[in-house]
């Protein structure tokens, strides 16, 4: 595809938020493979699906035949980016963000080719290679200098922390976008590297590092934001039930992560086809309108969920997620795998542990499903409880370890949707 053309798809999948000298940009991708970056600040030990969006665009890129490189903020990790927030992040110590990083670096390494022999390969490099052992005097002549502070308050994530007056803003997490302007400035000394993306929050930042490179070597950089996700009922994207969904499969199970995407509501889900898969422009549009024509069918959620976790955690964990899903579905616990109920566990439904011989009506009670031993009794006298699939009316019943699935678990149902996973204490 020409480089126009991949412009013109970013822009379609509403990619393109902010762009500097888009002219300029297409003559430097149009002349050969080019180094780009694009930064991450280590917050935890597990990038979220917000970071889906830069990580896959860098992929968009080297499939365009560019290089990515995965700037892992080790430096401005450990201060913090004021722009969205309140108040100022906590400072975390240098073993705890060395120890995110080694995570992350891991983690990324599954969304980009790092062996390729055309120069796209992408690489990892972190910023606190070329800040640990930089003087402060050397910082200060060599890149403070050319940042005025009259224009440095105008940032949006600078002024918006000024206006607080019980809070303000350090003048920590004021260096940052000194720092990040420096890490341009190296990246193409070091990389040749004259493009960065990021989120359209980095804009001010980014354009700063462009000037500190126009001034420093007198080439000509560029930049374009891509949006921070939203939903289109206003409400945080990337927050579940349970909380943050992660990359990380220990912290979001893939089962859990498979139906976060399946759950997209139908206002978004265009959009997020759009932003998060590769998924062709003609065959996304062909979901819309069946979206509107057949909208029961969730054909577009479905190939939302099955794209987006085949990316993440590879095609068996779709396999997996749906496995687990029709089993749930039709009530058939004999479908499940020991890794499947392992899956439940973590974070696809509640879940209790009991000592091996409780009760039935006690269980029930200690995982919320009634509120005595009493209605226990009852629901299940009305035939209102499965117990691994099979309908239960003996009220006596013990959870004996020959119930148990994988000689663990048990999974209750009442009625038709309301699932509990009890699990065996070891």
């Amino acid at each position: 595809m020409s480089t126009q053309a991949f412009i013109d798809e970013l822009r379609w999948r509403g990619l393109l938020t902010q762009v500097s000298d888009e002219q300029g940009l297409l003559e430097y991708l149009d002349s050969g493979c080019q180094s780009l970056y694009c930064g991450f600040d280590p917050t935890a030990d597990s990038l979220h699906v917000g970071s889906l969006v830069p990580l896959l665009a860098l992929r968009r890129f080297q499939l365009q035949g560019h290089r990515p490189l995965l700037l892992l903020n080790g430096a401005t990790g450990i201060i913090g980016h004021p722009s969205g927030r309140e108040d100022e992040r906590s400072l975390k110590a240098g073993e705890t963000v060395s120890n995110w990083i080694q995570a992350l670096r891991v983690q990324v390494s599954g969304f980009l080719e790092f062996d390729t022999q055309d120069g796209t390969a992408a690489k990892i490099v972190n910023n606190l290679d070329w800040t640990h052992d930089l003087p402060v005097i050397d910082f200060l002549r060599d890149i403070g200098k050319h940042f005025s502070v009259n224009s440095m308050i105008q940032r949006d994530s600078v002024k918006s922390r000024l206006e607080r007056t019980n809070e303000g803003i350090s003048y920590t997490e004021f260096s940052y976008m000194l720092l990040q302007a420096m890490d341009f400035l190296r990246l193409a000394q070091n990389e040749g590297c004259l493009l960065q993306i990021g989120g359209s929050d980095q804009w001010g930042n980014i354009v700063s590092g462009i000037d500190l490179i126009r001034r420093h070597t007198g080439e000509s950089a560029f930049a374009f934001t891509m949006p921070l996700v939203t939903k289109a009922d206003g409400t945080k994207f990337g927050k579940s039930a349970a909380g943050a969904v992660w990359i990380d499969p220990k912290k979001t199970s893939p089962y859990a992560f498979y139906q976060f995407w399946l759950n997209t509501a139908d206002a978004d889900v265009v959009s997020f086809l759009k932003l998060f898969t590769f998924l062709a422009q003609d065959e996304i549009e062909s979901l819309e309108v069946e979206i509107q024509d057949r909208p029961e069918l969730r054909k577009a959620h479905k190939k939302l969920a099955q794209e987006v976790t085949t990316i993440v955690h590879g095609e068996q964990a779709v396999v997996a997620a749906e496995r687990i899903s029709a089993a749930l579905f039709a009530g058939d616990a004999g479908q499940l795998l020991e890794s499947d109920l392992q899956e439940l566990q973590q974070d696809g439904m509640p879940c209790t542990s009991c000592a091996a011989g409780t009760g039935l009506l006690t269980a029930m009670v200690e995982a919320g499903l009634t509120k005595s031993t009493g209605e226990a009794r009852k629901l299940i006298q009305a035939n209102g409880i499965k117990l691994n699939g099979d309908s239960i009316d003996d009220v006596g019943r013990d959870l004996t370890f020959e119930d148990a699935l994988f000689k663990r678990f048990y999974l209750l149902r009442k009625g038709k949707k309301n699932y509990h996973l009890i699990a065996r204490g070891r």
